[in-house]
């Protein structure tokens, strides 16, 4: 099938010839490469506790090699950058929705999470040093990441509550105290360097500039004693090792006053700044992933359904199934044109000024994926809750989008004030039909 088919038609004409191609080549390379890949992942997976979290599947080099070779490496990052691969939000967009398809190709074309995003910023923010230090060998796909935001027994999609700390002491070093928690990428062995959100300062007249990114060397952080990875935290029973989502703990960690000038992200107090321009895209990555799992999801359902008799008669030529299986594709194409209209608008402002559309792409997609992937369970019964299929690790996946990067509630309430403040120009516009009855009614 053209690759022309899977994309709406009022898309067609944005896209470049070489962004077309990358297209293709992505949907080639997951079906080809990756979906059949994910198998021997997670039979290369050790179940040794020794081992599952000191070690990473030899298929996932084997790849990252493939990818580069096709030249699907860094697609993510737009041609705004110079370290990126030169396409645009909505060319990348359509490129994931192919990936959200397999649980290995975000890492294998070395646009995962939440890599993609901290090296955004750090390509938008970061210094010559940090970048070489840094964002070249995470570009490489040599080493991981974590960002270290969200912390328990808080709001932390309200980064105002964000309460670890950095401190200058008598001696000028910088000193961390806080817990983090559900640092996604902390548990991999090649995770070299944190981003850490912290409060650098009490100043109750501007408290939007009291918070500031960090970058730190996690592995000589770790080296001290004095900041530990506690322990991954399960996800419906996942620990999505060797990649987890970890408790991270600083105890008086000191960053030493000689690699002041390398710690700070940016500059003091830039901390909200960076993590909305880092939120932004990263929520529309998020979403056509999502796409992506909801498509897989009702492929499997379509196999099923064409062998499996219920009473006599194949599940697929039974109305009911039929009307379902059709709202599902209407309730997927929705998600796909609001997604990608987001994507659009940021190639045509930034992130800033597709507020609106990110939102409703954040709200809408997850929930009607999540609604999607429940149904497809129902459909296979008892197997598509076990290990045996992919949609109850896809279903536990989906489940986190709802709250990751801003859980629902809080878009919603975003999107509600936005649209209330127009009330006054609603209003005006009806009150002028009103006024204008009398001068129609002359014609």
């Amino acid at each position: 099938m053209s690759i022309k088919e899977d994309i709406p038609a009022i898309f067609l004409a944005q896209l470049s010839p070489r962004g077309l191609e990358a297209i293709q080549k992505t949907k080639d390379f997951v079906n080809d490469y990756c979906i059949p890949a994910d198998k021997i992942y997670y039979e290369q997976l050790s179940e040794d506790p020794a081992k599952r979290w000191a070690l990473t599947p030899e298929i996932t080099e084997k790849l990252k090699k493939k990818a580069k070779e096709l030249g699907l490496w860094n697609m993510f990052l737009s041609k705004h950058y110079a370290e990126g691969g030169g396409y645009t939000n909505l060319e990348y967009g359509l490129m994931a929705m192919y990936l959200g398809r397999a649980h290995v190709a975000p890492e294998a074309t070395n646009t995962n999470a939440p890599d993609t995003g901290n090296m955004e910023i750090l390509a938008r923010y970061g210094t010559p040093y940090q970048k070489e230090k840094w964002l070249k060998p995470l570009l490489n796909g040599d080493i991981r990441s974590a960002f270290l935001m969200t912390e328990k027994g808080t709001s932390s999609s309200n980064a105002l509550n964000i309460a670890t700390s950095a401190k200058k002491n008598a001696r000028g070093n910088l000193v961390l105290n806080g817990f983090k928690w559900f640092a996604s990428g902390a548990g991999d062995p090649r995770c070299a360097v944190w981003l850490v959100m912290c409060k650098t300062s009490e100043d109750k007249k501007t408290p939007y500039n009291n918070h500031s990114v960090l970058v730190i060397d996690a592995k000589k952080a770790i080296a001290t004693g004095k900041a530990k990875v506690l322990r991954p935290l399960n996800v419906f029973g996942y620990d999505d090792a060797p990649h987890g989502h970890c408790e991270v703990f600083f105890d008086n960690y000191e960053v030493q006053a000689e690699d002041m000038q390398n710690v700070y992200l940016a500059k003091d107090g830039m901390g909200f700044e960076i993590i909305q321009s880092r939120l932004g895209p990263g929520r529309i990555h998020h979403c056509m992933r999502s796409i992506g799992v909801g498509e897989f999801a009702l492929g499997r359902v379509a196999q099923r359904a064409s062998n499996r008799l219920i009473f006599g008669k194949p599940m697929k030529d039974r109305e009911s199934f039929q009307v379902a299986f059709a709202e599902w594709k209407i309730a997927i194409e929705r998600c796909r044109l609001m997604v990608l209209n987001a994507a659009h608008k940021i190639d045509l402002g930034n992130a800033k000024l597709a507020q609106r559309e990110i939102a409703m792409a954040k709200i809408d997609t997850p929930r009607t994926v999540l609604q999607i992937l429940d149904w497809c369970i129902q459909m296979y019964g008892a197997e598509g809750v076990s290990q045996d299929t992919e949609l109850a690790r896809m279903y536990a996946m989906s489940r986190t989008l709802r709250i990751a990067d801003g859980p629902d509630e809080a878009h919603l309430g975003q999107l509600g004030r936005a649209e209330v403040k127009k009330f006054p120009a609603l209003e005006k516009l009806y009150q002028s039909f009103e006024t204008n009855v009398a001068r129609v009614a002359k014609l």
